[in-house]
């Protein structure tokens, strides 16, 4: 009787963690939208308005093109899909959940890159210009970005001594200590996370100057619900990050496997600190730079590539004395 009642327990509380990055993912992007504006000296939108925007776009009807094929419309479905299971399978505010032994950093990597090859396929579905575009240039980042995310695998794991998420998070609480190669997957960490997300200085999510935009013209041709998928998606990938980061270098304050409510309370509330935190370190770098020329991209991923590159070596350096 006690297994079973353990096993509900385990599964509500995996389902509270999904139900929880989907209802925070666009609570995150609000909150940085009105902080930035803050910063900037402007009113700026309110917390909520992203899940009126997604509430309009549900509303509103698809309007598809004539020579659009079945990928254009699947392919919403597939990203949110994709995107919000792996940020549900990063461990949030407790670790042990039911499903925490397939929260592996491998696991995650490719489903959000599977994320991204469907929307680099919608973007040259239809065969405009600028989805065109838009699609070369999320692969070339791509293509610089995944490299730098092994590495950082490969720095966390000989750290760890695993992949699984659960694991390293319990190996830095019980081992915390200053290491110059997990300080190098960190600044690696962030800088692909900048990038994946389209954000400043690698893309500006606020302007769709053809010029420049990388995710904003791989969407220009959608509308209605499909063009809601992708935005909540955008906004899961954002959380998806943010709670990467926490999980991996800032665990502390989540709860462990079997703990009451009160350290599940806690767990919970030290996550939400860890995501505003987050949020506002997002805003205040995005604030203090200006966006960089899209030929100068792949020299900011290489300097990731290059951090979790040297943050593996330093790792055998330091075993072998």
């Amino acid at each position: 009787m006690d297994v079973i009642l353990d096993g509900i327990v385990g599964l509500s509380l995996q389902g509270v963690q999904m139900v929880l990055v989907l209802a925070l993912a666009p609570l995150l992007l609000g909150f940085t939208r009105t902080a930035k504006a803050r910063m900037l000296r402007r009113r700026g939108p309110s917390l909520v308005q992203p899940y009126r925007d997604l509430l309009k776009l549900i509303r509103k009807e698809v309007v598809l093109a004539e020579n659009a094929s079945w990928l254009f419309r699947a392919a919403p479905y597939m990203i949110f899909a994709g995107t919000w299971v792996a940020a549900a399978l990063v461990p949030t505010f407790a670790t042990g959940l039911p499903f925490g032994w397939l929260g592996d950093l491998i696991a995650i990597i490719a489903l959000v890159g599977s994320a991204r090859f469907f929307l680099a396929l919608a973007g040259m579905d239809v065969g405009t210009s600028f989805g065109g575009i838009g699609s070369s240039r999320e692969m070339l980042f791509a293509s610089l970005a995944e490299p730098a995310m092994i590495m950082i695998v490969f720095t966390v794991a000989l750290t760890a001594g695993s992949t699984q998420l659960s694991s390293i998070a319990a190996h830095v609480q019980d081992h915390a200590s200053l290491r110059v190669s997990l300080g190098m997957a960190l600044f690696a960490l962030i800088i692909v996370a900048v990038a994946e997300n389209a954000r400043i200085p690698v893309d500006n999510p606020a302007t769709h100057l053809e010029l420049t935009m990388v995710h904003e013209a791989m969407v220009l041709e959608y509308s209605g619900r499909h063009l809601a998928m992708i935005e909540l998606a955008a906004a899961v990938k954002l959380l998806l990050y943010v709670s990467l980061i926490a999980c991996i270098f800032f665990p502390w304050g989540m709860a462990l496997a079997g703990s009451g409510a009160p350290a599940y309370a806690t767990g919970i509330a030290a996550y939400l600190g860890k995501v505003l935190a987050g949020g506002f370190l997002l805003v205040l770098f995005e604030t203090s730079i200006a966006k960089m020329r899209v030929f100068r991209v792949p020299q900011f991923l290489g300097a990731a590539l290059m951090l979790g590159l040297l943050g593996t070596l330093l790792l055998f350096v330091s075993r072998s004395f």
